[in-house]
């Protein structure tokens, strides 16, 4: 298993497993494009992927202009084994050595995402469009939190 920085050409295979999942789907999966991943990790922040026997299990997108984590998942023969941890510490690290700014995301009500984030240590400080809640994480919150074992 190896964590690695995000390159254009796993666009395909980040896709693969963003329409994999079986919580936080896309109600139309042509919503975000391969363009649209392309401008994430090249232009408005960093991705990273978790890559098992050459295939691509999980990824991490953090988009720096807005501030907010805009993708974290996994195929879903692969949770509950620690890669999403690995993934989520790799990418707020990397942030936060960027910005000392707070970061925020999006999640669904009631799902397991919403239960890994605030184990992690994330604020929930509102609603984020239709059922979803909006999570927050400061840089002082990350430095305590960060070796949590969200299990």
């Amino acid at each position: 298993m190896t964590i690695r920085d995000a390159r254009i050409d796993d666009i395909g295979q980040i896709q693969i497993v963003r329409n994999s999942v079986i919580e936080n789907t896309l109600s139309n999966p042509n919503l975000v494009t391969d363009e649209d991943c392309k401008e994430f990790l090249t232009i408005r922040g960093k991705g990273w992927v978790c890559e098992i026997d050459g295939r691509i299990i999980g990824f991490a997108i953090v988009d720096l202009k807005e501030k907010n984590i805009w993708a974290l998942f996994l195929d879903p023969n692969f949770e509950r084994k620690g890669i999403g941890q690995l993934l989520h510490r790799t990418m707020l690290d990397w942030y936060f050595e960027q910005t000392k700014d707070n970061v925020w995301l999006g999640t669904g009500i009631n799902t397991r995402a919403e239960k890994f984030y605030k184990i992690a240590g994330w604020n929930e400080i509102g609603n984020h469009g239709i059922n979803e809640i909006k999570f927050e994480m400061t840089y002082e919150e990350w430095t305590k939190a960060r070796t949590v074992n969200i299990g």
